[in-house]
């Protein structure tokens, strides 16, 4: 066949689709261990399954959820804020303070997070009390005549003060404060540096360049490792269990396995906690990295681009 122009038209292309034989192996692979995994979930009488629905929501368990969830959201907020402090630490000019925050990150990264809790539960040998007033106040008093001087306003006993939440808190907490310190120290080095000349030409203070310009650019950055920072944050409180900490959610429901010698169904019932919180927390961080992506790539630029044609209109 030849076109008005005198060409030859070229023949229509036989496209032959490729064929993928190990796919569809893989596939049958997988169904049959599917149906594997699923007949002993049902068949299985070491889940006893009733037991367990009935005993993973009971008061004692949803108050270790509870305090799951607290310590949790406390440890998050502490690492945050004192992640924040040690990255702009860590980028300050002062020598000091980068060094201080280095030597920081560097310790509380290197330490395990059970070794930390066990160090931080054993404070007690190290400091019989905690209290607040006038240092070397007896030593004073002797150089003056003045016998058993007192100086402190306030004292507390650390075996009152270091009590399991606390010691879980300050442990996980002052850890993940270390790993915060990194995400936040990367998320503020990625914003372009044209970004903070601009904003000292137009007389902005170095808080003033963080809050405004550079940490809200650095969000986009910060927030995915921080939400994976907080799903690790959930797990590892399973590790309270032995400070302990009674009011948590795998403490609790070891208690009613060793309790009652059904150990197992009780473990199955902390992994499907966990699956069902973790979850949760995932949906919560695809919502924040959407909104803190908005106008970065090509699908935030096209959506911008339609929002500016909606207004013109």
């Amino acid at each position: 066949m030849t076109t008005p122009s005198g060409r030859v038209r070229p023949e229509p292309i036989k496209a032959v689709p490729v064929r993928h034989p190990g796919r569809w192996v893989a596939v049958a692979i997988l169904a049959v261990l599917a149906a594997m995994f699923v007949h002993l979930l049902v068949t299985n009488k070491a889940f006893n399954w009733a037991f367990m629905v009935d005993n993973m929501f009971r008061p004692p368990v949803i108050k270790g959820l509870r305090g799951t969830i607290v310590m949790t959201i406390a440890a998050m907020a502490l690492g945050i804020v004192l992640g924040v402090v040690v990255a702009i630490m860590r980028l300050a000019d002062n020598p000091i303070l980068k060094t201080v925050a280095w030597a920081y990150t560097w310790f509380f990264r290197a330490v395990p997070r059970l070794v930390l809790l066990a160090a931080f539960g054993g404070l007690t040998i190290l400091w019989a009390r905690v209290e607040l007033g006038v240092p070397f106040d007896r030593e004073i008093g002797n150089l003056f005549g003045v016998e058993d001087l007192n100086l402190r306003f306030w004292g507390i006993s650390t075996r009152e003060l270091l009590v399991g939440f606390v010691v879980g808190l300050l442990g996980l907490g002052l850890s993940e404060a270390a790993y915060m310190a990194e995400i936040v120290r990367a998320g503020i080095q990625s914003v372009d540096p044209g970004q903070t000349e601009a904003a000292e030409a137009l007389g902005m203070t170095r808080a003033q360049m963080l809050r405004r310009i550079v940490l809200p650019q650095a969000m986009r950055v910060i927030i995915p490792p921080t939400g994976n920072e907080t799903i690790a944050m959930l797990k590892d409180t399973s590790l309270l269990i032995y400070v302990p900490v009674t009011a948590e959610l795998f403490y609790q429901l070891d208690a009613v396995g060793k309790r009652t010698f059904q150990i197992f169904p009780m473990y199955v019932a902390a992994t499907l906690w966990y699956l069902l919180l973790t979850s949760v927390l995932l949906v919560g961080q695809y919502f924040l990295e959407r909104h803190f992506s908005r106008g970065y790539g090509a699908v935030g630029r096209a959506r911008m681009r339609l929002r500016a044609v909606g207004s013109e209109h």
